[in-house]
């Protein structure tokens, strides 16, 4: 591996070589035989204007290594400023109240009976969950509401589900005393 190290060329060769490539792009090619002369060629490039790719470079702004990497960081952009918040818009005039003639209100699906009891169901169901009411919690509301169903289904399930363990643990005692 360390003759592999100092086969490879240096940096300075491998410049030298990139100077050399791009001169002789640079240069004219061999005139052919039967061609007329060429007028001179322009001369090459001067020093001046041959980037050195030795020459160190400042970077544009702060530089942080992470690792193998070169972080740069933007420099900060002035915040615009904010725009003034628009108007508010104008209040919205109230809807006026519906006008019926007595044909409408004979044609109504519901009696005033019955939308009165309706609106009472509504008005006394918004009232027991309002929260909170006298310190009720939603907690509270749930535990009101699932104590009636919970209780139904133990009174129905529970005395099924004690009589099979009792009857599984019985019978794990009998197998434990060979009997």
């Amino acid at each position: 591996m360390s003759d592999q190290s100092s086969q490879e060329p240096t940096m300075e060769e491998i410049l030298a070589s990139i100077r050399r490539i791009i001169s002789e792009d640079d240069a004219p090619a061999e005139p052919a035989a039967a061609a007329p002369e060429p007028e001179p060629a322009a001369p090459p490039p001067a020093e001046d204007d041959v980037l050195e790719l030795t020459d160190p470079i400042d970077p544009p702004a702060p530089l942080e290594t992470v690792g193998d990497i070169d972080v740069y960081e933007p420099e900060a952009e002035p915040e615009p400023e904010p725009a003034p918040p628009p108007p508010p818009p104008p209040a919205p005039e109230p809807a006026p109240a519906p006008v019926f003639s007595r044909e409408e209100v004979a044609e109504t699906l519901v009696g005033d009976h019955a939308a009165g009891l309706a609106a009472s169901a509504f008005g006394s169901l918004t009232a027991a969950i309002q929260m909170p009411r006298d310190g009720r919690t939603l907690e509270d509301v749930v535990r009101e509401l699932l104590r009636p169903l919970l209780k139904e289904w133990l009174d129905s399930n529970l005395p099924r589900i004690v009589e099979a363990k009792v009857e599984e643990e019985v019978h794990r005692i009998a197998r434990g005393r060979g009997v």
